[in-house]
């Protein structure tokens, strides 16, 4: 079923109608199969599918007979009744990803490809602006902005493409090699989702489906995986001065010995968002750009014009001394590290939904750091217990709040813990959907209570 040309008179359940499930749907219409889709209810998007030819089947128990094909979309997990029993019955189960990998067609856009637990959009985003500024057409897809899916099929076609990979896409992807493809970090993450850190793990390894595989050389647990990669050119970066094979940093900038000979690509102090994690972001990207041809002086470019996403570290504003930083992004244990490593005295912000991920190498590593901690969320006595072990001198705030008002309240803690010259950082490490529609909510929140603090 790998050609587009196969899919005509094949019935295709597609399970999910959000953006992805939507345009998978268009695409098959387009190719002239019969499309089922599965959902808990009919939304406005969906109605719009029915009336173009799908067929809304809701939420069956079981899979629909006939079936030559399922796409499903990332959030539908391993474990769904639907997918479970299509792989009992022998009928292949791609995700939106592998989908849109098959219907590349002759000469397609490479995909420089990037996975990790964190920092993958910033790294895409970084990678795009490298890209145009060489004079490419390139998007940033996968998961982050337009669907992968229009991508591919868009009518004028992209020159390259810089794909966010997330490891539910991974997953239900068999097929796919990017040119390049950058593993950023690994820490547990998801594992309510995976099963197991071996098995999100493993999935990652798929970015490096292509001939080049780019690693970060400061993680062990990427390292070991990358030494083991069958993958026929292997690449690494490091926030230290770089060997043969790798780009690093070298008196204070990033440095090319794996694509050129020392070659000095961009001061590192000026890479935005700030902190170690950002610049081995920009490394990563940066080594995608370099293995695709793009000069020296349009990855310097790209990271120069560069605009960072919200809610990434963002710092909101200093009063009385004290800055507010907005990292809502930071949504597991090994992105809070990352954030609150970037700043010496933190009040943190913390709280949510921890999806099993353990919390008490954080907290015993950030320990020095905190001058106060304020909680907030499902899983908050998670994270209060693991400060009584590692951290018992901090003062600790609970605020137990779910409602509209929670951050009003959040804030209005920190700014009583904290001290001119302090940080005071939201970098929850766990999600956010137990009291936000996401994170992005929960950083909008934030930012909201902080503005308001000097109102009456």
């Amino acid at each position: 079923m790998g050609e587009p040309a196969s899919l005509v008179g094949a019935t295709v359940l597609v399970c999910g109608g959000g953006l992805a499930g939507q345009s998978a749907v268009r695409a098959l219409l387009a190719r002239d199969a019969t499309v089922l889709l599965a959902d808990r209810s009919e939304s406005e998007e969906i109605a719009a599918l029915v009336a173009a030819g799908a067929r809304f089947v809701g939420s069956p128990a079981s899979l629909p007979p006939g079936l030559d094909l399922v796409v499903t979309s990332p959030g539908w997990r391993p474990d769904h009744p639907l997918l479970v029993d299509a792989l009992a019955h022998d009928v292949e189960v791609v995700g939106e990803v592998e989908f849109a990998w098959r219907l590349r067609g002759p000469g397609a856009a490479p995909w420089l490809a990037v996975t990790g637990t964190n920092g993958k959009t910033t790294t895409v985003r970084m990678l795009e602006a490298m890209l145009r500024a060489s004079g490419a057409r390139a998007l940033a897809v996968g998961n982050v902005g337009v669907s992968i899916i229009d991508a591919v099929t868009a009518t004028e076609p992209y020159d390259v493409l810089s794909v966010e990979l997330s490891s539910f896409q991974l997953h239900w992807s068999s097929t796919i090699a990017p040119a390049a493809g950058a593993l950023l970090n690994l820490a547990p993450d998801h594992l309510d989702w995976h099963g197991s850190m071996d098995a999100y793990a493993r999935v990652k390894t798929r970015v490096w489906g292509g001939w080049l595989a780019i690693g970060n050389a400061d993680d062990p647990f990427v390292a070991g995986l990358l030494a083991s990669s069958n993958t026929p050119t292997r690449v690494t970066f490091t926030l230290a001065d770089p060997d043969g094979g790798q780009l690093g940093i070298r008196d204070g900038a990033l440095v090319d010995e794996a694509f050129g000979s020392g070659i000095e690509l961009f001061r590192a102090d000026e890479i935005r968002p700030s902190g170690p994690h950002n610049v081995a972001n920009a490394l990563a990207a940066a080594a995608l750009a370099r293995a695709h041809g793009v000069a020296a002086d349009a990855v310097a470019e790209g990271l120069r014009t560069f605009d960072p996403d919200p809610h990434r570290n963002q710092l909101l504003l200093t009063r009385d001394g004290v800055a507010w930083v907005d990292d809502s992004k930071a949504t597991n244990p090994h992105a809070a590290l990352a954030s609150l490593s970037t700043y010496d005295r933190v009040v943190w912000v913390a709280g949510g939904q921890l999806k099993d991920a353990p919390v008490d190498e954080l907290v015993a590593m950030v320990a020095p750091r905190l001058a106060g901690v304020v909680l907030l969320g499902t899983d908050r006595a998670v994270v209060a217990d693991a400060l009584r072990r590692h951290a018992p001198d901090v003062h600790v705030i609970e605020v137990s709040s779910t409602d509209d008002g929670v951050m009003t309240e959040v804030v209005r803690a920190a700014a009583g813990l904290a001290r001119p010259g302090d940080t005071v950082l939201l970098a929850p490490a766990a999600a956010s959907y137990d009291m936000f529609a996401g994170y992005a909510a929960r950083g909008l929140a934030f930012e909201a209570a902080v503005h308001a603090l000097d109102s009456p």
